[in-house]
């Protein structure tokens, strides 16, 4: 009698939405997730690219409200990450037209285009969301989880941590890949208003994401400490301060850098 008790208090505990599954469980759901996130980045008409475009609007207005969202979906879906591919698609898109923008500004190629696009695409955005996503992943579920007792133990989800890198990534790419295309001329200028704009441009993208970053693991209940996240600001902010006192144009290393030809004239 005391086996199927437990038996019927596991199952009733599966089937409702809000509770954390065990640990196996929450793996297999898990590895399931996956797989049916990757089969619907073909199948377009499944994909809500309404609720995408608003929520790469909020994040360049006000990710709080992009994360209220998340805790929703953890509500009636058990995850917080996301389980429809189109901001992904979206994001990718994004990421074709800024490089076209950049291909026209630059003068490049067709080859030095692809180039250029896929080292964007496949370095930039997922390599580095990759390694950032895992990174903090790990410190989050290693050193910040609250332990309460008698409760079942939450922890970060790794494709809820890639999320955060690319809601944290959009309005990055905007600064740098579509507001700087507009100024080009004038950051390419021997000029120091030149190296203050540029920087400029560049703190405030890299403050962007990690301040979007912390809002992302602050919205959930079970981490603490998460002010953490923000300690690299004080770090960015030196740099800054460093970069225009040497008249430092970061805009101009990091075309040298993509082998962008821009020449100051």
């Amino acid at each position: 009698h005391d086996i199927s008790r437990q038996r019927k208090m596991a199952s009733s505990r599966k089937s409702e939405p809000g509770m954390p599954l065990p640990v196996s469980a929450a793996r297999y759901k898990s590895s399931t997730q996956k797989v049916k996130f990757f089969r619907r980045i073909f199948q377009f008409r499944q994909m809500d690219f309404e609720v995408a475009l608003s929520q790469m609007f909020y994040l360049c207005v006000s990710p709080q409200k992009v994360y209220q969202l998340f805790k929703y979906h953890k509500v009636t879906k058990n995850q917080y990450a996301r389980d429809d591919p189109a901001f992904l698609v979206l994001l990718s898109f994004w990421l074709c037209m800024s490089s076209i923008g950049c291909a026209v500004v630059f003068g490049l190629d067709f080859a030095a285009f692809v180039r250029f696009l896929l080292w964007v695409v496949f370095v930039d955005c997922i390599g580095t969301g990759i390694v950032i996503a895992t990174i903090l992943w790990f410190i989050s579920n290693r050193y910040l989880r609250q332990h309460v007792s008698h409760t079942v133990e939450q922890s970060v989800e790794w494709g809820y941590a890639f999320d955060v890198h690319c809601n944290a990534f959009f309005p990055l790419l905007m600064i740098l890949h579509v507001l700087q295309l507009f100024l080009i001329k004038l950051i390419a200028q021997p000029w120091f208003v030149s190296v203050v704009i540029a920087d400029t441009l560049w703190l405030i993208a890299i403050g962007d994401y990690i301040y979007v970053t912390f809002i992302g693991y602050r919205s959930l209940p079970f981490l603490r400490r998460t002010e953490l996240f923000l300690a690299p600001i004080a770090a960015l902010v030196a740099a800054y301060c460093v970069a225009l006192f040497f008249q430092w144009n970061v805009s101009l290393s990091v075309f040298r850098y993509y082998g962008l030809p821009a020449h100051e004239s």
